[in-house]
């Protein structure tokens, strides 16, 4: 048993992972003719929260609890491979990505969020409303302004070969090399 939880923690190549998330896709379709995507869940949330006179969440949300309770084995599943599962050793980074960061003023490279962006003393200072606030506002637009987030478009939209969702995952990316190149640096040196 303690070989196999060391290796559950070690990390997975590519071709493990991967294939492993794109099989969500053909269980999902096969198993209950369900489409995977985790930004309609903040949609059936609020629906279920939320009084009954906002149009945008009049509709049966009930028929649609399977995607609540998966996104909450989500959340259980990362609880326990964080708290009994995490692998101890420092996240590998490439040296060249390491300069670069620091040049930006993030040092901390020992968790998948690093220490100088995204603390508890981070939170209410004008960095997290930048970062936490700001970003997260951004993040909500335009996941429903696109109809549906990354994982949605690209894993569950592609699979089905749909347009919308090619040009979508484009513009993730498109918007991604953006912030890290362009602005990124500038935020950072302005909240820094």
């Amino acid at each position: 048993m303690e070989q196999l939880i060391e290796w559950i923690r070690q990390p997975w190549a590519w071709y493990v992972a991967g294939p492993l998330a794109g099989l969500t896709v053909p269980a999902l379709l096969l198993l209950g003719n369900k489409s995977f995507g985790i930004s309609s869940s903040f949609r059936h949330l609020c629906a279920a929260c939320f009084p009954k006179n906002i149009p945008f969440f009049q509709y049966d949300w009930k028929k649609e609890i399977w995607n609540l309770l998966f996104v909450l084995g989500i959340l259980i599943g990362g609880v326990i491979a964080s708290v009994f599962l995490s692998n101890p050793d420092t996240i590998v980074i490439a040296e060249s990505t390491q300069e670069d960061l620091a040049k930006l003023g993030i040092h901390d490279f020992g968790s998948l969020l690093p220490a100088d962006i995204f603390t508890w003393d981070n939170l209410f200072t004008l960095k997290g409303l930048v970062f936490f606030v700001i970003g997260g506002f951004m993040i909500g637009f335009g996941t429903r302004y696109a109809g549906g987030c990354t994982s949605g478009h690209a894993i569950m939209g592609i699979s089905n070969l749909q347009w919308p969702s090619l040009v979508a995952t484009l513009f993730f990316m498109l918007g991604g090399f953006v912030m890290t190149h362009l602005l990124l640096p500038f935020i950072m040196a302005w909240v820094g």
